[in-house]
């Protein structure tokens, strides 16, 4: 892809639509050749065998990633029934041969529903989890010992959308942390002939859909055009669903050293998202979060967001602008 130089004031949110066969840091890699600098983090990654949803964070947006982290993902999948492979999806060694079995929707449904809640997932042994420094997948790699620690996840839907021969479709909405290739593999082991995940596209992160997403070569096309910025989210138009307040001068420079500020209530407005169609019913699990707040300044620049350390007293969490 052509390399073009964008303007530095690049920041904000980018949501791609990953192709397969890409890993996660080949697309980010992709897009620091185009936008032409390498401050860009991502909302989660995705295996190479899966497609859509990859939100990228350019610019001084990554430091807002942390605020992200418990938002709910939503995919559509294919499991296919009748082996396991030892990756859990379809880029895996099969375990066994194909028993191909004939699926009865009543029972395949009926073992989903058992997954959805809060359950305790394994998982898998090719996967970027941490043992003693090492990924996980190395270890797998080179056939030595992969011991994971089950994890609490929070699973919200598991629902067949429909049958084909061998292979059920599913959508799914579930929390960070949880693998949709662990569900397909213990649902074959449920089920008794053994299942993989065959293919998966991520259709949402929170409030980031495919109706936002961009693929690569549309993204070339446009950086040739000079109109990239044109598909970049701007830093104040994220984390909408936090309440903002817009502070005078005296109080931005407080906030910009670090320091505790005062906001009256009458000066908050409300945070509001309008959800895309595809998006998840809830942006986050139903998990406690502490009061946070968008604060902009008299120009309508995002400058921090700050948490309520006493009713009306804030406190910094990420300054955008260190003070000069």
């Amino acid at each position: 892809m052509p390399r073009t130089v964008q303007p530095p004031h690049l920041e904000g949110a980018l949501v791609i639509d990953k192709p397969r066969g890409k890993t996660s840091h080949d697309a980010v890699e992709a897009v620091r050749h185009l936008v032409g600098f390498r401050q860009i983090g991502h909302l989660g990654t995705l295996d190479p065998l899966a497609t859509g949803v990859l939100v990228l964070l350019l610019g001084r947006a990554t430091r807002l990633a942390q605020f992200y982290a418990g938002r709910r993902k939503r995919y559509t999948c294919g499991v296919r029934f009748g082996f396991a492979t030892d990756t859990y999806d379809s880029d895996g060694e099969t375990q066994g041969s194909d028993l191909a079995p004939r699926l009865d929707p009543v029972e395949i449904e009926r073992l989903a529903v058992r997954f959805v809640g809060r359950i305790q997932q394994t998982p898998p042994a090719f996967s970027a989890k941490k043992i003693r420094g090492h990924a996980a997948h190395e270890l797998a790699r080179k056939k030595k010992p992969v011991e994971l620690k089950p994890v609490d996840v929070d699973v919200y839907e598991f629902h067949l959308a429909g049958i084909e021969g061998s292979l059920a479709r599913f959508t799914v909405e579930c929390g960070s942390g949880t693998y949709v290739r662990a569900l397909a593999h213990e649902l074959g082991k449920l089920q008794g002939s053994g299942a993989h995940l065959a293919e998966i596209v991520r259709t949402a992160v929170g409030e980031f859909t495919l109706d936002h997403a961009i693929s690569l070569e549309e993204l070339a096309e446009m950086a040739r055009a000079g109109r990239l910025s044109e598909r970049v989210i701007r830093l104040e138009g994220l984390l909408a669903d936090l309440p903002r307040a817009t502070v005078l001068p005296i109080v931005e420079r407080r906030i910009r050293h670090g320091a505790k500020f005062n906001v009256p209530l009458s000066q908050i407005q409300p945070g509001h998202i309008a959800l895309a169609q595809g998006a998840p019913a809830e942006l986050d699990s139903g998990d406690w979060k502490p009061a946070r707040l968008r604060v902009l300044n008299a120009q309508g620049h995002l400058i921090a967001i700050a948490q309520a350390v006493v009713p009306q007293t804030y406190q910094p969490l990420v300054v955008l602008d260190a003070a000069k």
